[in-house]
């Protein structure tokens, strides 16, 4: 057996990427390596130090090597989450020689009947090498054959097997593994820009800005409250949101403002209707000249058409009507139910739905409009001094460090 452990990491959409490509292969490889820091990371090719950990790109994949002394499993978690990846496999390598093969194999099953006590299998190998003499399926029953005299308990079944015992044959090793744990896919983080996202408390917004992130975005957050309508408990819930997102996103800024003082004059001298529709275009625009300065593309909202009266596409229409920016809203078409899934997949869930209050709670309005008419809207801010509301707010900002 290795004097290693081995996993074998697969890129997914990575693989896609043309020319390309090896600038996401690289990216890919160094959030693999900053993800797996806090178990140790070993200099390039060299082996022994307690905590040795090693990641490199070869043949279209991506290997790490390490130390008997890490925990494989922390390895495989900690992998899986790094978007990017689409599946991860700890394997065991062999010299690409049938006669080879064949021992490595009858130890492998032979450890998996004693850990899980297995009594069927299927070989499926895949000959990456194409000089190679011997073709797939050739391969596949060369080695069920050794593996049947080997492991004498052990009997062949094509359909619903107990293991499948997976060969990849290469130039040259040959790697054994039996299970292919997803990953998340998408792309590397920071191949795709920067951008704002609005987070607020609810199911929503961690699940948009986990999406983006899984694109190759990096995030910064933007979050509002109404202190003291709303409670520093309830801020401190979005920060431990905003923690479980960067468990997958890497540690991210966040941008806190009060709102309340936009809130009190919105209240004071506009509509009670429209309330709700000149709050978010205030946080738009604040979100907006936040972003600027710290270098984000784009504006990142959980918004879901049609879900509240806020966003309907009209409410949406003028919404984005205040700023310049471009808004990306991944869960648009969403269903809410899908929305809750995934949040319950990444971790987000729990905290998402404790019961604590937010700024868009705060003078709600009995009948909020749902078809806002921009005419008009823009005709009760101008009652206000909106310039000077949104500098006041910006120079309030305070700044937090989010990290998983």
């Amino acid at each position: 057996m290795n004097e290693q452990n081995i996993f074998i990491v697969r890129c997914g959409e990575v693989a896609l990427k043309g020319m390309n490509k090896p600038y996401f292969e690289k990216a890919l490889v160094e959030r693999i390596r900053k993800n797996l820091q806090p178990l140790g990371i070993g200099e390039p090719g060299k082996w022994g130090n307690p905590g040795g950990i090693n990641v490199s790109r070869h043949e279209g994949l991506i290997f790490i090597h390490a130390d008997k002394s890490v925990d494989p499993d922390q390895i495989i978690r900690n992998t899986s989450k790094v978007f990017g990846v689409a599946s991860i496999s700890q394997a065991v390598e062999a010299p690409s020689n049938l006669d080879e093969i064949g021992p490595v194999a009858v130890d492998f099953m032979m450890k998996q009947i004693k850990e899980r006590g297995i009594k069927t299998f299927k070989v499926e190998a895949k000959r990456a090498d194409k000089n190679f003499p011997v073709k797939s399926p050739d391969i596949a029953r060369i080695i069920g054959a050794k593996v049947l005299i080997g492991c004498k308990v052990l009997k062949v079944d094509v359909h619903n097997p107990d293991v499948r015992l997976f060969v990849d044959l290469r130039k040259d090793r040959t790697y054994l593994y039996d299970q292919k744990i997803s990953g998340f896919g998408g792309l590397p983080l920071g191949t795709n820009g920067k951008g704002m996202v609005l987070l607020s408390g609810g199911i929503d917004s961690p699940v948009a800005a986990w999406m983006m992130a899984k694109r190759g975005m990096m995030l910064e957050a933007m979050h509002f409250h109404s202190y003291p309508y709303t409670s520093p408990r309830a801020q401190q819930k979005v920060e431990e949101l905003a923690g479980i997102v960067a468990s997958y996103s890497g540690s991210m800024r966040m941008h806190i403002v009060n709102l309340l003082p936009i809130q009190e004059q919105i209240v004071m001298n506009c509509p009670e209707e429209e309330t709700t529709i000149l709050v978010r275009r205030f946080m738009m625009r604040i979100a907006e000249e936040i972003a600027k300065k710290n270098k984000c593309m784009m504006l990142i909202t959980g918004e879901n058409l049609g879900q509240v009266a806020s966003q309907t596409a009209e409410a949406l229409v003028v919404t984005d009507a205040c700023v310049s920016m471009p808004v990306m809203r991944p869960l648009i078409a969403m269903d809410k139910v899908d929305i809750m899934d995934k949040a319950q997949e990444i971790g987000t869930y729990e905290k998402s739905i404790e019961p604590y209050e937010d700024c868009c709670t705060v003078f709600l309005p009995k009948h909020p409009t749902t078809k806002p008419r921009l005419q008009q809207i823009e005709a009760s801010e101008s009652r206000l001094d909106v310039e000077a509301l949104v500098k006041a707010a910006v120079e309030s900002e305070e700044i937090k460090e989010i990290r998983a």
